[in-house]
């Protein structure tokens, strides 16, 4: 197996050697001009970005659009299909070993397996810098909108340490800038972060060790904002993800980031200091006014590599980045999700859906009531509960097959008989039409051909199908026509 990119530079380092990344030296702002410039890039689907002249910021430079389409991705993981990393995972649980071959096999696995393991190491490549008097004013965070409330950190990665049982976690929540040392952290109440903040609170701990990692290799980026069910360390996921495992270096404060990072904030989280977050225009196209009291994050000291490099992801209407690595993701946790939930057949999060928003899911319909089982179970794992809507079609319709997919809600669908709503229900904190904070309703809806227990009784229509024999034949003229119109067509606009 290829050995991961090293980190953030190697990263930026292989794009542009394949073709994937452009040098900008105009000098530009990281208040809204930078921002502004990569939501163009990204809608125009442009390659990746390094912006060599930061205004107010001499010694910095700033990438942008890192993951310009799931090819890149996939390719800067070494791998043929993002499904090949969920398999990592699902592998080993597969199947018992009877046999000696197999359990030869078996054993293979694991050692294989346990070359994800995270090790910690004593030096690592941030540490060749270190500020301690205001460290947040020394990077060029990012006003993403006019309304914001200030300067944010967009894709921070939050790294905190279960007290339980010293569970690593990194997620990706952005921060707003106060001053040189303080922050909030906008860590929702379903996040990995908030569990660590809830179990401080039980225990009375005023002060919560925490760092800020920005910019590290792309398997780890990757894992960062993957909804990994807890308790699953995210080291180790990362491990896998990298296909090999990730370095650790402890900081003063116990929490230990990835030794790869390009930049890591040490500090701490006051349990006892709340304060309102926002306004920030954020992935649903909307302000997110200031509700809920977020905590807030102290820096202590600022670590960066010399002439560091500063990530940070745009928000706003999509397609954006965030749907590469949201596809990602769901190409990643497809084959857990099928592992799971064996009936799932294939599974679509819609960019347009924010991906919270809706997924459609296809089956294998075996028995009655099948697609609101399947529903109930998406809406009862991980990350997939806070999903609003839930679209269940049959297994020969294709989910990313938008057309066919409306096709077998207009023609499936009785709404009094197959629309599901579950009123009051937790939901993504940060969807604009939640009844309050959190919370919202959801619906299923099974857009499946009905079995006659389904269907009062009655048997479904059978569907028009094609004589084979035919078809292969008048598929062979009709190409030939369509060929011919469309040469046809193409010299007329020529002349």
């Amino acid at each position: 197996m290829t050995d991961p990119l090293k980190d953030l530079r190697s990263y930026v380092s292989w794009l542009e050697d394949n073709g994937t990344l452009v040098r900008i030296k105009e000098p530009l702002s990281p208040i809204l001009e930078i921002p502004t410039l990569l939501r163009q890039i990204m809608y125009l689907k442009g390659p990746a970005v390094l912006i060599e002249n930061v205004k107010g910021f001499e010694d910095w430079k700033v990438v942008g659009n890192l993951f310009p389409d799931l090819g890149v991705l996939a390719s800067s993981l070494s791998v043929k299909g993002l499904e090949e990393i969920g398999m990592r995972l699902i592998n080993p649980l597969k199947s018992i070993p009877y046999t000696v071959p197999e359990k030869i096999k078996m054993i293979g696995q694991a050692t294989k397996f346990s070359s994800y393991l995270p090790k910690k190491v004593k030096k690592a490549s941030f540490e060749e810098k270190a500020i301690e008097s205001e460290p947040l004013n020394n990077i060029p965070f990012f006003k993403t909108w006019p309304k914001d409330g200030g300067r944010y950190g967009t894709f921070p990665i939050v790294v905190t340490k279960d007290s339980h049982n010293n569970v690593i976690n990194m997620g990706v929540y952005r921060i707003q800038i106060i001053n040189g040392r303080k922050a909030i952290i906008h860590w929702q109440i379903h996040k990995r972060g908030s569990m660590v903040f809830q179990d401080a609170l039980e225990k009375k701990i005023e002060k919560i060790p925490v760092a800020i990692v920005l910019g590290a290799d792309p398997g780890t980026m990757l894992t960062s904002v993957s909804p990994v069910p807890y308790p699953i360390d995210k080291a180790l996921f990362a491990g896998i993800v990298r296909g090999k495992g990730l370095e650790l270096y402890e900081l003063s404060n116990g929490i230990e980031v990835p030794a790869n990072s390009e930049v890591v904030i040490e500090g701490y989280v006051d349990t006892k200091e709340l304060r309102k977050e926002g306004p920030f225009g954020d992935h649903f196209g909307y302000y997110n006014e200031p509700e809920e009291m977020y905590p807030v994050f102290t820096a202590t000291r600022l670590y960066m590599r010399e002439n560091p490099l500063y990530y940070g992801s745009v928000t706003g209407l999509p397609p954006l980045e965030d749907a590469i690595l949201g596809k990602a993701i769901e190409r990643i946790f497809k084959p857990i999700i099928s592992y799971i939930i064996p009936e799932i057949a294939e599974i679509n999060y819609p960019v347009e859906g924010m991906f919270q928003g809706i997924v459609i899911v296809s089956i294998k319909k075996r028995y009655p009531g099948h697609a609101k089982k399947v529903m109930n179970a998406l809406w009862g794992i991980g990350q997939s509960s806070l999903t609003k809507i839930i679209v269940v079609v049959d297994y020969d319709i294709d989910p990313h097959d938008t057309s066919k997919v409306l096709w077998a809600i207009s023609s499936n669908v009785n709404p009094e008989r197959d629309v599901l709503i579950i009123k009051g229900s937790h939901a993504d904190a940060l969807d604009p039409s939640n009844i309050f904070h959190s919370y919202n309703s959801k619906m299923g809806i099974d857009a499946t051909r009905k079995l006659p227990e389904e269907n009062y009784g009655r048997k479904w229509p059978e569907m028009v199908r094609e004589d084979e024999s035919i078809i292969k034949k008048m598929r062979k003229i009709a190409e030939r026509i369509v060929q011919n119109k469309n040469l046809k067509n193409s010299n007329v606009q020529k002349s």
